[in-house]
């Protein structure tokens, strides 16, 4: 029986691929990242029956519906991400921004901004029901965006393994998910008292935002480690612009606007302000 034929990413591939991901959404695809490239392709290149990474951009190319394009980018970005994740944020957000923020009875927006599968944006519905006891009665909004057509269906969905949920305490499990069976085992189903807050869209970083603002509250947090620093620069002038007066802007630990030349106030790691 013949071997089938091993399928290499060259470097011209790869290059091809870097600067079509770069264009699109300003994710920086550094040397280096070609295994970690070709590992996450290869699933799909036997999908199409394709036999080569030449083909497969031949025929990402040939789409015109952007289709193809758009499935490339859901299987090469990293949607890491958790309940409470940097829980002092929230904390934060808590204590030291909702306070402020809804004592003027204006609206009070935020925005995920590469919400991924939804933990954060869901995170920041429990902080505002734990805090304010009338919610329901406040014009209250989460807007969760991310690029990734895959990973906001499961965001919708609003369906977490048990395990997912670690480190949330029992009773705020209990108040907001309803847990069930399911093949893998148990599963936690969002309710709708957080899902009423939570509305989310697809939006890719790098066009035109279709919303106007201005936003109370931005999180943007270990997003931006995947842009280089004129597509950091770029974004957090963009953030600052649709914030309101005096709003936040957050963003990962492992990140900094240090290099950015922006407008924003520094008030503690990661956090800032307009």
């Amino acid at each position: 029986m013949a071997r089938a034929r091993r399928i290499e990413l060259t470097a011209e591939e790869f290059e091809k691929i870097r600067q079509m991901i770069y264009r699109l959404c300003g994710i920086n695809l550094c040397p280096g990242k070609e295994g970690l490239v070709k590992s996450r392709l290869m699933k799909r290149l036997r999908k199409l029956t394709l036999g080569s990474f030449e083909e497969y951009l031949a025929f990402v190319e040939s789409d015109s519906s952007g289709q193809e394009l758009t499935t490339m980018i859901d299987l090469l970005t990293t949607n890491k991400t958790s309940f409470f994740r940097e829980a002092e944020h929230f904390e934060f957000l808590k204590t030291q921004i909702l306070p402020r923020i809804l004592s003027t009875g204006q609206p009070v927006r935020f925005w995920n901004a590469g919400c991924s599968s939804g933990e954060e944006p869901y995170t920041v519905a429990i902080v505002l029901r734990e805090a304010v006891p009338n919610l329901d009665l406040r014009d209250v909004k989460i807007l969760a965006t991310d690029i990734s057509t895959k990973i906001l269906a499961k965001a919708k969905k609003g369906e977490y393994d048990r395990e997912t949920l670690q480190g949330i305490p029992e009773g705020l499990i209990r108040k907001y998910f309803l847990t069930m069976p399911n093949t893998r085992g148990l599963v936690c189903q969002v309710k709708d008292t957080l899902r009423s807050h939570v509305r989310f869209a697809r939006l890719n970083l790098m066009q035109s935002w279709p919303m106007k603002g201005p936003f109370d509250v931005i999180f943007c947090r270990n997003v931006m480690i995947y842009f280089d620093k004129p597509t950091q620069r770029q974004l957090v002038s963009r953030f600052h612009e649709i914030l309101k007066p005096g709003g936040y802007l957050f963003i990962g630990h492992s990140e900094s606007l240090a290099n950015t030349s922006s407008d924003f106030r520094y008030l503690q790691p990661a956090v800032y302000r307009k």
